[in-house]
């Protein structure tokens, strides 16, 4: 895993850049613990760190039963607990100015656009989530989106990216995946993306990317194209 911003020469634009949402695009992972909080609750067990840690960037199913098991909640409780979660989290989503863009992330967005990148918006998240997102950060600066409830395997699983990269009729290679989380990462991997790690929470070191950067901040369009630039020869 490559750590360093500096040190790659400036290039191009990317062919296509596809980002993921919570986390990444929007600061909405906020709202994710607070109704996966109150969920433990209701449940009668308590949330912690590391079952958050343990969830970060799976699909809402798979995250799900992952949650249940951790809690030690019997597994019968799935629909239940899956009513209770979707509609808290609905809530919150649609509740005014809860949607919050990431450090950098509207100002990456823009400097794509300028120099025409088709962009992605590919998420774990349902489709009712994402449209409250893209209505909150301008749905027309996406070409593509994919939403959880959208594919048959979810992230870590390479589907996601790998229909985005289709829609955009870009080869996977020649796009950037832009996670926060270890999941989303092996998924853009995974696809053969150049996968690019902005984590959100803390996350594991060995944690695999073609690079990792602290903030959105960080990163431009020259340098995603270096990035995809540097891992072409080794690759044809």
């Amino acid at each position: 895993m490559t750590s360093a911003v500096a040190g790659l020469p400036g290039g191009r634009a990317p062919a296509a850049v596809l980002f993921d949402m919570d986390g990444l695009l929007v600061d909405t992972e906020r709202l994710w613990t607070r109704a996966q909080e109150d969920l433990a609750a209701h449940l009668g067990g308590v949330f912690t760190p590391q079952i958050k840690a343990a969830l970060m960037g799976r699909g809402p199913d798979t995250a799900l039963h992952l949650m249940l098991s951790l809690l030690g909640v019997d597994g019968s409780r799935f629909a239940e607990a899956a009513d209770f979660v979707m509609g808290r989290i609905v809530e919150l989503f649609a509740a005014p100015g809860a949607i919050v863009a990431r450090p950098g992330a509207v100002d990456l967005l823009g400097a794509l656009a300028a120099q025409g990148v088709p962009l992605a918006l590919v998420s774990s998240s349902a489709r009712v989530l994402m449209d409250h997102v893209l209505g909150a950060v301008g749905a027309a600066r996406f070409q593509v989106s994919v939403a959880g409830d959208e594919v048959v395997r979810g992230k870590p699983d390479p589907e996601p990216y790998l229909r985005a990269s289709r829609l955009l009729a870009v080869p996977p290679a020649r796009c950037v995946v832009l996670e926060d989380s270890a999941s989303g990462a092996t998924a853009g991997l995974a696809a053969g993306c150049v996968t690019v790690l902005v984590p959100s929470t803390p996350q594991p070191p060995d944690v695999p990317a073609d690079a990792v950067v602290p903030s959105l901040a960080h990163v431009t369009p020259a340098w995603l194209a270096a990035l995809v630039d540097r891992r072409a020869p080794r690759e044809g």
